[in-house]
């Protein structure tokens, strides 16, 4: 397993738990008492606050900040640019500290460049937020989310292609071949 590198002009607080093979790019501050899985990519001029626990090869793309609050399972993908919140109604007289909200984001599921998401809501595994979506309740494991509000508008495989069910609630993912079922609303990947 390669060593953690982490470039010259991050600032990495004490306290944090940076496991192997993570790379930490240019001008990120990783915050006391995170805790970053194996083989992690964190992208340029990212912040992960206090208390952020991201699992193993977790993919953070430049200009995210990960607030306090969060947690990600492995295989996350956080595209460009795209933002959590941990409070659900800041203002700037009142401190809120001490009252922020929970997200977590289930294994494999990727969020969007640009994308939302408000606090105290949930994304489950494998589901995939598009670019620009404002995430403003929880996704179900493999829903395809798009818009402003985001709205489910169907679902996707693990290799990330939207699934066609059929009549009897079965889908075939074109690149992998797995075979998943659709049934009162759930999605689950038959093995």
């Amino acid at each position: 397993m390669e060593p953690v590198f982490i470039h010259p002009t991050a600032v990495v607080d004490e306290g944090c738990e940076i496991s192997e093979g993570t790379k930490i790019w240019h001008f990120c501050h990783i915050m006391p008492d995170c805790k970053i899985g194996q083989n992690c990519n964190i992208g340029q001029n990212v912040v992960i606050s206090p208390g952020v626990i991201l699992g193993n090869n977790v993919k953070v793309q430049n200009n995210v900040s990960i607030y306090t609050g969060v947690t990600c399972e492995d295989d996350v993908f956080l595209g460009p640019s795209m933002v959590f919140t941990n409070v659900s109604n800041p203002r700037s007289a009142i401190n809120r500290r001490g009252q922020y909200e929970k997200t977590h984001v289930g294994k494999g599921a990727s969020i969007g460049a640009n994308a939302t998401i408000v606090c105290g809501h949930d994304i489950g595994e494998y589901a995939f937020i598009g670019a620009g979506a404002v995430v403003t309740k929880n996704v179900p494991p493999y829903a395809l989310v798009l818009g402003n509000p985001a709205r489910q508008v169907g679902w996707i495989s693990e290799y990330g292609h939207r699934l066609s069910f059929d009549n009897h609630g079965f889908a075939t993912c074109p690149e992998s071949g797995t075979v998943y079922n659709l049934h009162q609303n759930i999605v689950s990947a038959i093995r």
